[in-house]
């Protein structure tokens, strides 16, 4: 999900690490993954590609609950909507990052990340919110100008029927743990 770790959890002892996130579907997500591999990202096979909504955030085990009643809301509010994925971006100087960037569908990811960072998962971001799909992370230099021209021409349209609440498990691998789907009337 993202490399921005934040805590909710008041106790440590049964805490886990969450985030929520729109995911890619396939076709897609699996082309953009295999592209990630192929550049020699580590997190490639341990991130499944997506829109991060909520970035990596520690919360109580026992909060969970109430967690995926505030996420079904959320999902309750919105209805499906386009996404169009147009060639690359950089985070560089700023964040070591290269990504493919949304031409459409920005506003509706910012609408559902503002309502999902409410409730229990009220906190604050270390950066302004950009809606992406990031496809190099923590790479030497030579490799994210490689991932930028790679992809620069890349192009992906989808409708975003929800978004996915993920586990960061053990082994470092995230997981879906539950999808919310968008019930909103348009």
């Amino acid at each position: 999900m993202g490399a921005e770790h934040r805590s909710l959890a008041t106790d440590p002892d049964h805490a886990g690490t969450i985030g929520v996130s729109v995911p890619i579907p396939d076709p897609f997500g699996a082309f953009l993954q295999g592209r990630r591999e192929s550049f020699g990202d580590p997190l490639a096979g341990k991130i499944p590609t997506h829109i991060t909504l909520l970035p990596p955030t520690r919360v109580d085990v026992a909060a969970l609950p109430a967690i995926e009643t505030h996420l079904t809301s959320v999902a309750g509010e919105f209805t499906p909507f386009w996404i169009r994925l147009r060639g690359t971006g950089t985070f560089r100087p700023v964040s070591p990052v290269v990504f493919v960037a949304l031409a459409e569908g920005i506003g509706g990811c910012e609408a559902v990340q503002s309502r999902v960072l409410t409730g229990p998962l009220a906190r604050e971001l270390s950066f302004p919110y950009h809606p992406h799909v990031t496809v190099a992370h923590h790479l030497p230099e030579e490799v994210l100008d490689r991932a930028f021209k790679d992809l620069a021409g890349y192009r992906a349209d989808f409708e975003a029927s929800g978004f996915s609440l993920y586990v960061h498990g053990e082994d470092g691998i995230w997981r879906p743990h539950r999808h919310f789907a968008f019930r909103g009337r348009p």
